[in-house]
């Protein structure tokens, strides 16, 4: 970098600075950089600069709403290695990447064991659908119980469900790691019934349909959240061994540039959309 280019950066953060886009200061010379590696032209670069801002005052604006995060962190699909994982339906998620499923009120799954892309994958696409001006929220599937148990507590739970009612993506990360008892899986149900045609879900599992039942508690209740989650469904299966484990097993540290930061790995085919309960 030229000494001129050094003092028009200075001068452009600062007043990037005294406009408060401080997402756009942060990421003006990275973004820049990435952009003529790339071949992107100067309103591309100005896009790309917008969508970060963007997203990220959404984040942090629903993060203080009281309503649960709208997102974890901005996760970019452009940022995951599809290299590393090469039986992922790419075009599959890619075409999701268009968020019509979202227009169509479908849902999406997201199948792998921990550590093989599906946060990722799931994270991506509410960036993409917050950009698109989607309203979104993000929750651990045991944070959002935690949340409404306490709700049905204080007897605020109307509340809690008029906000849920909002939206147009709700996205569920990591159902089945932890098991949530008769009154959390009855809760989830509920808020995955009310969503049914209504809203968009994506749900990130590492657990084959089978074995729901030891995280929902009941076949019954198992078999109606299949029934509405898999109806009009896009699912992506992200495979089984962990991206982290890949990494040690080649004996160096996980990379950290164009690869998801929690998973990826290898899976088979996806099926693009299921208009019915799958088979167990």
């Amino acid at each position: 970098m030229t000494r001129n280019h050094e003092v028009d950066l200075i001068r452009l953060k600062e007043h990037l600075k005294a406009l408060r886009l401080p997402t756009i200061q942060a990421e003006c010379a990275k973004l820049a950089r990435e952009c003529l590696a790339e071949g992107v032209d100067h309103l591309g670069f100005l896009l790309k600069l917008c969508e970060l801002e963007l997203i990220e005052r959404e984040r942090k604006a629903a993060a203080g709403g009281g309503e649960g995060p709208a997102l974890p962190a901005v996760k970019l699909i452009s940022e995951f290695d599809f290299t590393a994982q090469p039986t992922i339906n790419r075009l599959l998620v890619l075409d999701l990447m268009r968020s019509e499923y979202i227009n169509k009120r479908e849902n999406v799954l997201l199948i792998g064991t921990s550590g093989t892309g599906k946060t990722h994958i799931a994270t991506a696409l509410a960036v993409e659908a917050c950009s698109q001006g989607k309203r979104v929220r993000f929750y651990r599937v045991t944070d959002l119980v935690t949340q409404l148990l306490e709700a049905r507590e204080e007897r605020q739970l109307s509340r809690v469900r008029s906000q849920l009612s909002k939206l147009d993506l709700l996205v569920l990360d990591e159902l089945g790691y932890v098991p949530m008892g008769k009154a959390g899986a009855e809760l989830l149900f509920d808020v995955m019934s009310r969503a049914y045609e209504r809203m968009s879900l994506i749900v990130t599992t590492n657990l084959p349909f089978e074995q729901w039942t030891e995280v929902l508690d009941n076949e019954r209740l198992t078999g109606a959240t299949l029934d509405r989650l898999t109806h009009r469904c896009h699912i992506v299966e992200t495979g089984g061994e962990s991206y982290r484990l890949k990494d040690a097993r080649r004996g160096r540290r996980p990379r950290e540039v164009n690869k998801p930061e929690a998973e990826a790995s290898k899976g088979p085919e996806q099926t693009p959309v299921n208009t019915g309960r799958p088979g167990a």
